[in-house]
């Protein structure tokens, strides 16, 4: 671990991006490519009207991969946080749960799209022509969902495990064998958009089987019939650690619902009619995708060095990283839209032919929906970048902004007042609106970076002090903020003779990680409800995550070693297996709490209480997201006191008396 962490703060920068990307990008434009090459051959087989059948059951197969991502890269998650608590029974328990909610849930979906596949077609604006299609294609598609959503929550899986080529082998074993069978189901059988369907489901069980042989490969954990019993804790824990992704692509399910009404509905108003814009605008968007993969691919790939370096105070290696990042996303985006600008007649060509409306219309999309696709150079890592420093709310946002917050509402308004243009021009719109927003973010960041406005906070370290208990004992101290908890903690630790650790973890991780005291107190303890609206672009643990990592094992060897009281981080479930351990939880009410935090933590009175239930909520969020628990329900701990009723003096002398006579000292 140190040989990584030495390469991400000293190697060539350019030589590290190449490093990381590279692999990103090329897993990325497979699994774009793979969407894409049965429209290439519908196009050439059945015409521009089967591929618009296909763009109106895509949305159906966006929600099996999200379901998918969801319970894939939550158990990734899940995975390489447990391994990080050396909880092997509880890492292949949530694989397993993983595996089998996916089955479960794969052939529900399945089942829900056969029987009522005609009602979601209309949700999804086909038209009277591409009905008869889309009902072929459809139905065929979705008998091959479930190896097609259990083989993807196997591949981030595999990934997590520490063997991406093989997941990535087995995507490029589908995506291969779908371009061979395509055209031979679709010209030489003469199966049309059927022909299209079945290929892409035997390449989807061909990499299903793939994965489904790696289940005896594992090289961190064994699964057994055991792990995979569901447990709806461990699967709503699993769930939990995967929503970004979730929600990343059913955003793109509610773009393509509207994109597909609106131009139905004011395409049939135009000389286009209905089918043409539907197909054409879906085509479109595949191949912006393809931009995106690679955009994606290089920031995703920079962010381990954007978080190490962030982390460990090297604001210039960042500055740098984001200027590479940022030039080289520019550089493509820049590329890519003169091919738009220039040749979209011949990029549309690639899809089959049609007649010079068809034509038309693709140039007008091309030129116009993408008008400002340079924009995604900048935009798309903002993101990732914010993402990889910790800053949570502003990846939140930017990962939100252009999908939902500014293209649906644009695409609405703007059809209203233009008809089926204003669709089109709904596209630059959101784009520019997010690249502002993006580019805000980014100066602002940039100049704290460059104004060294990113101060590290020296903590003092505790002393050794000598212990009057004679067996060994841990204290764990969770508590209410502004309860007095972290006073009553340290009166307790003094009157036994005992270490209290509390910023003292944050001195251990720094000196164990090289990140900044600054950085880590700023993120540890804040995996919340924001991280599920980050963008997903990059599956896996973020920050918290690690953080949290590092301090269970810190934990876990201070309790090992000495005598101690813990304040907060989860400590007494992370040291729930010992039984040498006192949990206490502190709280009060909250008059008593606004007094100590206008006191003692300078909080204005007005806004007191709304900081106290701020904080109190975002520690409940915290403990419920690793512990799958209840901050607050006193079942979970030895000791529940008031600190109002005795005080906090009198609180501490009675933690002592309870501690000595469990512990029998």
């Amino acid at each position: 671990m140190e040989r990584e962490e030495n390469i991400l703060g000293t190697e060539k920068i350019g030589k590290l991006i190449r490093k990381f990307s590279i692999p990103c990008i090329i897993s990325l434009l497979v699994n774009s490519l793979y969407n894409i090459i049965d429209q290439i051959f519908i196009g050439w087989g059945v015409g521009y009207i089967g591929n618009g059948a296909t763009n109106v059951v895509f949305p159906l197969t966006m929600i099996g991969l999200a379901l998918s991502l969801m319970f894939g890269d939550g158990a990734s998650a899940y995975l390489s946080l447990k391994l990080g608590e050396k909880k092997k029974a509880e890492a292949a328990k949530g694989v397993g749960n993983a595996v089998s909610i996916s089955s479960i849930i794969s052939i529900a979906f399945c089942a829900i799209i056969l029987i009522f596949l005609p009602q979601f077609l209309v949700m999804f604006g086909c038209t009277d022509t591409l009905r008869e299609y889309a009902l072929k294609y459809g139905s065929i598609i979705a008998i091959g969902l479930p190896f097609s959503m259990i083989g993807t929550t196997l591949n981030s899986i595999i990934r997590a495990d520490g063997s991406p080529k093989y997941s990535m082998t087995s995507m490029l074993a589908g995506a291969i064998l779908n371009t061979i069978l395509d055209p031979i189901f679709i010209f030489v059988f003469k199966m049309g958009v059927e022909g299209a369907a079945i290929a892409t489901v035997i390449s989807q069980i061909v990499t299903f089987a793939l994965n489904i042989i790696y289940l005896k490969k594992f090289k961190s954990i064994k699964i057994s019939k055991e792990s995979l019993k569901l447990k709806m804790s461990v699967v709503k824990n699993v769930a939990m650690l995967g929503i970004s992704s979730f929600i990343t692509q059913m955003s793109v399910v509610f773009v393509m619902a509207a994109e597909n009404n609106l131009l139905g509905k004011y395409g049939m108003q135009s000389k286009f009619g209905s089918e043409i814009p539907i197909t054409v605008l879906g085509i479109v968007m595949k191949i912006s995708q393809i931009l995106n993969s690679i955009i994606i691919g290089i920031a995703a790939g920079a962010q381990p060095i954007f978080g190490y370096n962030y982390g460990a105070g090297k604001f210039d290696r960042v500055k740098k990283t984001l200027k590479i990042v940022l030039g080289s996303s520019v550089i493509i985006s820049t590329f890519a839209f003169i091919l738009f600008q220039t040749i979209p007649d011949k990029l549309i060509a690639i899809f089959g032919s049609g007649d010079e409306n068809y034509i038309e219309f693709a140039c007008l999309t091309f030129r116009t929906y993408l008008m400002l696709c340079i924009c995604n150079g900048i935009q798309i890592p903002s993101g990732i970048f914010f993402q990889a420093i910790g800053k949570s709310i502003k990846s939140a946002i930017l990962s939100i902004s252009r999908q939902i917050a500014f293209l649906i509402p644009a695409m609405i308004i703007f059809s209203h007042f233009f008809g089926l243009k204003g669709v089109l021009f709904a596209g630059p719109f959101a784009d520019g609106l997010a690249f502002v927003l993006a580019s805000i973010f980014l100066v602002k960041e940039i100049k704290n970076l460059k104004s060294g406005n990113v101060k590290v906070k020296e903590i003092n370290k505790n002393n050794g002090v000598e212990t009057k208990v004679d067996k060994h004992v841990i204290i764990t101290v969770s508590r209410e903020y502004a309860s007095g908890g972290r006073y009553v903690g340290k009166l307790v630790a003094e009157k036994l003779g005992i270490k209290i650790y509390d910023k003292e973890f944050i001195i251990k991780v720094a000196e164990e990680t090289g990140l900044s005291q600054e950085y880590i107190e700023s993120n540890e303890q804040k995996r919340d409800a924001l991280a599920a609206l980050n963008s997903g672009y990059y599956a896996g643990i973020n920050n918290s995550d690690e953080l949290f990592i590092k301090e269970s094992e810190i934990i876990k060897d201070v309790a090992q070693k000495e005598s101690a009281v813990i304040v907060g981080r989860c400590a007494d479930s992370i040291l729930q297996d010992r039984d040498d351990v006192v949990r206490v939880f502190i709280y009060s009410d909250m008059k008593n709490k606004i007094k100590r935090a206008t006191t003692y933590y300078h909080l204005e009175q007005k806004n007191a209480e709304k900081e106290i239930k701020r904080i109190d909520k975002l520690r409940a969020n915290h403990y419920k997201y690793y512990t799958g628990k209840d901050w607050n329900n006193h079942s979970n701990y030895d000791i529940c006191i008031n600190s109002d009723v005795l005080g906090v003096e009198k609180t501490a002398d009675l933690i002592c008396d309870i501690v000595k006579e469990k512990v029998n000292v």
